[in-house]
């Protein structure tokens, strides 16, 4: 007969023993300042009429629900959906302008079948989404991961190749002033095949004059400054070795200030203001840092401020992170002021977290790509967090946050042949979650993991199998709507409901970069 505790063993020789063998190595390359991990979660959202809300942890998508195919109807919370174009899945980020929506590539996806390249949605009628064109630039259809941003100012679309994890050469430049039709700019200028540029890429991001695009990537650790003053002849104008302190950036409002997260947990703040002034031989000075051990795998900032203050939304893709509130008012002493984080995500449930999550994919309950409704005094932020889906804020006061709305999208489950495009089908070979191990070995040593309670009918599933949704990309603001990209399926328009927000006459929704 076998005992509860003996299946618990194995569950933490197979699985879980590669977590920790994982952790270990991310622990390694952490600095040993830790921060204590928050007692509560963000405050819960009341759901009203219409709402069809999650049967159990927040944020958690329990075993049950994935074996019975509950999660195939999704989950909702004072949101509801207008509309959506699934294509082959939604890349890894995507991005918008106006009334369209540019879905990120996937390599090898990308180059497959009749429309290759970044799918560009026409969201004018949002019950009724048609994709309009195609954009193929050869950067494009090489699989975009993080790079895909639109300064709205100039009205610029930019990609870089990023095949797998990092990409060199390849940069595209579109304008997207008929947001339905975009026209590239450099096509055999720099950034193509005829000559590529100077740079390494797994993400990237404007200044917000849309002069500046800058691209980071994992390894070697290169961050290079591309001058877009002359958008069909972008040039690289500064560089900076950063070595593993080098994943997604936010920029400053003044341009004059960089925040650049790294591959393990921290972020460090760059002084960018040769560049912002185009100085020659301008050079990029590191101010300071901060690390943490509490989350890893920082993925990018959003500047915000609150009167005088200014702010970072940090977020964080590994280890259960979820949002960090940095205070960098003083950019040379950054300050962790609070944590954003669902109940799943807590030291004590990552156990029940690993039940429901194992069979999944290599991504379970992380935070990954947020948006504020303005830069000056936000008062909601929207984040695509992985498995659990779109979660809306009240951020008016960044001490005191609440959760007000959330949508985690019906699951495609074992449909991976139709979604060629999707991160989460293609990463579905492998269904262990490694991004929540550090989570995971923290609450073991904290004596908070039961491994009876990490125990479920998917135990032991090494393979993925679709039963949720990976939502990666940045909600992106419209009024009391949201535009989302998810990776299984990608564009979706969906609404606000029940009264629980209402757009500021000067809304403007924000990335940071």
């Amino acid at each position: 007969m076998t005992t509860a505790s003996a299946r618990a063993a194995r569950v933490l020789r197979g699985p879980l023993a590669g977590l920790v063998v994982v952790t270990a190595a991310a622990a390694m390359g952490a600095a040993p300042m830790a921060h204590a991990a928050p007692r509560l979660p963000v405050s819960l959202a009341d759901c009203g009429p219409g709402s069809l809300p999650e049967t159990g942890l927040q944020g958690d998508v329990p075993a049950a629900d994935r074996d019975s195919g509950r999660s195939t109807k999704g989950y909702r919370c004072n949101i509801k959906l207008l509309g959506g174009y699934t294509g082959h899945g939604g890349g890894i980020t995507s991005t918008s302008h106006d009334d369209c929506a540019y879905m990120g590539s996937l390599f090898p996806g990308s180059m497959v079948g009749p429309d290759t390249g970044v799918a560009v949605v026409d969201a004018a009628n949002p019950t009724h989404l048609r994709r309009s064109a195609t954009l193929r630039a050869p950067a494009l259809q090489a699989g975009t991961w993080e790079s895909l941003k639109v300064n709205e100012k100039r009205k610029l679309l930019v990609g870089t190749a990023v095949p797998l994890l990092f990409g060199a050469g390849l940069l595209a430049v579109y304008d997207v002033s008929d947001c339905r039709r975009p026209r590239l700019l450099n096509g055999n200028g720099p950034g193509s095949l005829n000559s590529p540029l100077p740079i390494t890429a797994h993400e990237g991001g404007f200044s917000p004059d849309g002069r500046t695009y800058w691209t980071s990537s994992v390894g070697p650790g290169l961050l290079s400054a591309v001058d877009l003053t002359h958008p069909s002849r972008p040039r690289v104008i500064a560089q900076a070795l950063t070595g593993l302190e080098s994943h997604g950036i936010g920029v400053s409002p003044d341009g004059k200030t960089l925040y650049l997260s790294h591959n393990f947990g921290g972020l460090s703040i760059y002084d960018i203001s040769d560049v912002q002034r185009r100085r020659p031989n301008p050079q990029i000075r590191k101010l300071a840092k901060i690390d943490w051990t509490n989350g890893w795998a920082t993925q990018h900032s959003v500047p915000v401020s609150y009167g005088r203050k200014q702010y970072l939304f940090t977020v964080l893709e590994g280890g259960s992170g979820g949002v960090k509130v940095i205070n960098v008012t003083n950019r040379h002493r950054p300050r962790e002021v609070n944590n954003l984080k669902l109940q799943v995500n807590l030291p004590r449930n990552q156990d029940r977290g690993l039940a429901s999550s194992v069979g999944g994919g290599v991504f379970a309950y992380e935070s990954h790509y947020c948006a504020a409704d303005r830069q000056v005094d936000p008062t909601a932020l929207a984040c695509g967090w992985t498995s659990s889906g779109i979660r809306v804020f009240d951020v008016r006061d960044p001490l005191r946050v609440k959760e007000i709305a959330y949508y985690n999208p019906p699951a495609r489950t074992n449909r991976h042949a139709e979604l060629w495009n999707s991160p989460h089908a293609l990463a579905s070979v492998l269904g262990v979650p490694i991004l929540s191990a550090p989570a995971i070995l923290q609450s073991l040593a904290q004596g908070q993991f039961d491994p009876r309670q990490a125990l479920s009918s998917r135990s032991g599933r090494v393979i993925g199998d679709l039963s949720t949704d990976w939502c990666f990309s940045p909600p992106e603001w419209r009024g009391n709507r949201l535009y989302v990209t998810c990776s299984d399926n990608g564009f979706q328009v969906l609404e606000l409901t029940n009264g629980v927000y209402s757009a500021p006459p000067n809304q403007r929704s924000t990335v940071g970069s």
